[in-house]
């Protein structure tokens, strides 16, 4: 693929999300549904709750506008646009570029979860998950790992002390909040929120990732012992191939490109900020089965290991990213540009946006901002910083 036409289909995305003032719906966003809310039996039903997202998220026709569902925005989503205009600042330094920063860190400071041991955030619905329910703005540690990073980078530019005295608490909130499971040798991982007791490998080392970048700055010598407990904990977990299921539960047993890429990117970053280099094995076994049955030979990203349906927008993001992280992206231009190549042609909307999923029979072209938007401008991000 020429630079030119990545950056073109860039720049169409960069000039919707702009245009929307960065809201918009979100796959799981169903019950923050007038109609819903208007009808207290369904309300105060799990099985309702769980059946309404599931309804929203799977049909291919967007029932928000009828059933009062409000475009907003997703702290998460707003971290990942941080990181992508701090990639951008970084290599056009244009004042435009700046003004986003600045608007998108008053906007994460603002949105910010209270009542906690630090700082953290979650997201702007209730959420019904099998394993439990989450209120709105309830933090969990993937939408705090995402944001602390975008205001680590945003420091590093800015300099802004707000951001500093923000991160200051952050790992509190890590260490203390958030539930542990631990093994039969002590070492544990997270829940996603302090509300449950789930034990997704990711979510624990989301956590790690957190913890490791924010050691460089206030030298925390805690977080990086924390961190290797949990780190054991998981390689522990990883399977003979070098892959990941998604959790220990038995309905988490499904193997996924783009959990498995935030387990590498953040065992990589755990070795890199630590000097511990003993799980470089793991490491190097998980990216082989990454690279070897998530994508096919003309540029699909797969979701699952087992089949290519659906494509999920969530894959290609993060395909460039977990590579632009471990430094791999060069290596593997040509995969790369397949994947880049056949996702802008199949998935991106001539208004700019991206899909959600594209699947073998029936395809949802909802413009999701914070699982499609976001992830794909994120991406695009570290794809230009590498060629330009």
């Amino acid at each position: 693929m020429q630079n030119t036409t990545a950056k073109k289909s860039f720049l169409k995305l960069k000039l919707f999300c702009e245009s929307q003032d960065f809201k918009g719906w979100d796959p799981y966003d169903g019950l923050n549904s007038k109609l819903f809310n208007k009808t207290p039996f369904l309300k105060k039903s799990r099985f309702a709750r769980l059946a309404w997202i599931q309804l929203f998220k799977r049909l291919p026709v967007n029932l928000r506008p009828i059933t009062g569902v409000d475009k907003t925005h997703n702290p998460k989503g707003l971290g990942l646009f941080l990181i992508g205009y701090c990639n951008l600042y970084k290599t056009e330094k244009k004042e435009a570029h700046l003004i986003q920063i600045n608007n998108l860190i008053n906007l994460l400071l603002e949105k910010q979860a209270k009542g906690y041991s630090g700082a953290c955030w979650g997201y702007n619905f209730d959420w019904q998950a099998r394993a439990f329910f989450q209120p709105k703005n309830t933090p969990t540690v993937v939408a705090t790992s995402f944001i602390t990073e975008a205001l680590i980078e945003a420091y590093h530019i800015t300099k802004r002390k707000d951001i500093l005295e923000t991160l200051k608490s952050v790992g509190l909130f890590i260490t203390k909040d958030l539930n542990k499971t631990f093994d039969d040798k002590n070492n544990f991982t997270l829940s996603y929120s302090p509300l449950d007791h789930t034990q997704v490998f990711n979510a624990g080392l989301l956590g790690v990732k957190t913890l490791c970048l924010l050691y460089p700055i206030f030298k925390e010598e805690e977080y990086l012992a924390f961190s290797k407990k949990i780190v054991q904990y998981v390689v522990d977990k990883q399977q003979e191939t070098g892959a990941w299921a998604y959790s220990n539960l038995p309905y988490h047993q499904w193997i996924d490109s783009f959990h498995t890429g935030y387990n590498l990117e953040c065992l990589h970053t755990y070795q890199h900020i630590s000097g511990d280099t003993s799980y470089q094995n793991e490491i190097d076994l998980g990216f082989d089965y990454y690279i070897n049955n998530f994508f096919t030979t003309d540029g699909k990203s797969k979701y699952y290991n087992n089949k290519t349906y659906p494509i999920d927008i969530h894959a290609p993001a993060q395909f460039i990213v977990t590579l632009y992280k471990l430094g791999k992206l060069q290596e593997y231009s040509n995969e790369v540009n397949q994947v880049l190549t056949w996702t802008i042609t199949n998935m991106q909307d001539k208004k700019g946006y991206f899909y959600y999923q594209k699947r073998k029979f029936l395809s949802s072209k909802i413009p999701y901002m914070r699982w499609a938007q976001a992830w794909m401008f994120y991406a695009f991000s570290y794809y230009i910083k590498s060629n330009s």
